[in-house]
């Protein structure tokens, strides 16, 4: 017996619907939901410690902000759309709009 099941196929096919189902939500937003805009962005910074003999550990002595805010690369929309472009996410507010 012998399986006729294509596994990349099938991944593909998935790849395909899950990406129309992305797109559908970021067109047809809910209008009766809330959408809001966020991300998720880091800044980095250098911390330098120095030793406490009294209590044995390590205190935070020092940091230096080494990289600047950056807008982050993916959005998301509090109505529960995910991984947006920000060129998808402005459309999906514009669409709210009409």
């Amino acid at each position: 017996m012998t399986d006729d099941t294509d596994p990349g196929s099938n991944l593909k096919q998935w790849k395909e619907t899950m990406q129309a189902e992305h797109e559908e939500a970021i067109h047809s937003p809910d209008p009766d939901e809330d959408h809001r805009i966020e991300g998720v962005s880091q800044v980095s910074y250098r911390v330098s410690f120095e030793y406490d003999p009294d209590s044995g550990s390590l205190e935070r002595a020092d940091r230096e902000q080494v990289d600047e805010l950056a807008d982050p690369e993916l959005l998301s929309c509090v109505c529960g759309v995910r991984g947006m472009t920000p060129e998808e996410a402005t459309a999906h507010v514009e669409a709210v709009r009409e």
